[in-house]
């Protein structure tokens, strides 16, 4: 099976050791990886700030991009659902409304791939600690992967789960939003990160480099005890 990786912008310059854990649990599996060089941001920030039309341009260059995969596979679940949109963006055009209901059609979220595409539930991890899952709020609201991530971490071995309080709340980031209203995005977090902490847990989990990066940002300038791993990562510990 050939699986495209579709890295997103936050993990291919923040956080490349995701990416890399991605391509090893994938290739594990049996899948092979292709990375396709030209792929660039998927237009979700000027999209979300309502600038459609200029976000069109980048949407064009990544289903040029993506159009020969057979899979697209990203550790992203808001990046992934942006993939969704796009039908919905080019509805009418002659030209790319059938392709991008193609590249639609073919995206999957990392953990969603794993158990309703490959059919698997247990890739063999093993991990020493308390975890506890961030759900992110594309991924699960508009994307509908819920199951998927905690399927996989119940068959870590030697992790302990603990649900975390508060799990359907946003955390925060949104985007441009943790920009456009940062009072509220702060205070927003620091309601996360209390929750992390009453779960007792060692480990944050989360399956959305934006959602880690602005929780683990929190947890790291309060000086918390806490490692924040993607579920890559702890999907390929061993």
């Amino acid at each position: 099976m050939k699986v495209t990786l579709f890295a997103t912008c936050l993990v291919d310059m923040f956080q490349g050791d995701v990416g890399k854990a991605v391509v090893e649990v994938l290739e594990r599996l049996g899948c092979e990886i292709d990375f396709p060089e030209g792929q660039i941001c998927c237009g979700q920030p000027a999209y979300n700030s309502g600038y459609v039309e200029d976000s069109k341009k980048a949407m064009k260059k990544m289903i040029t991009t993506f159009e020969i995969a057979q899979y697209v596979v990203s550790p992203s679940g808001s990046c992934a659902y942006m993939f969704k949109e796009y039908p919905e963006v080019f509805k009418g055009d002659p030209v790319w409304e059938k392709k991008a209901q193609e590249l639609a059609d073919k995206t999957y979220e990392f953990t969603e791939f794993i158990v309703n595409v490959l059919n698997v539930k247990d890739v063999g991890a093993q991990l020493e600690g308390t975890a506890t899952f961030h759900t992110s709020c594309h991924m699960t609201r508009l994307l509908g992967v819920t199951e998927a991530p905690f399927t996989l971490l119940s068959n870590v071995k030697n992790l302990n789960y603990v649900d975390l309080p508060g799990k359907d709340r946003c955390c925060g980031f949104g985007g441009t939003f943790s920009v456009k209203m940062g009072n509220i995005s702060g205070q927003m977090v620091d309601e996360k990160v209390l929750n992390i902490e009453e779960t007792e847990a060692d480990i944050l989990v989360g399956a959305d480099a934006g959602c880690l990066l602005n929780i683990g940002g929190r947890i790291n300038r309060q000086g918390k005890p806490i490692k924040v791993m993607h579920i890559a990562e702890v999907l390929n510990s061993r």
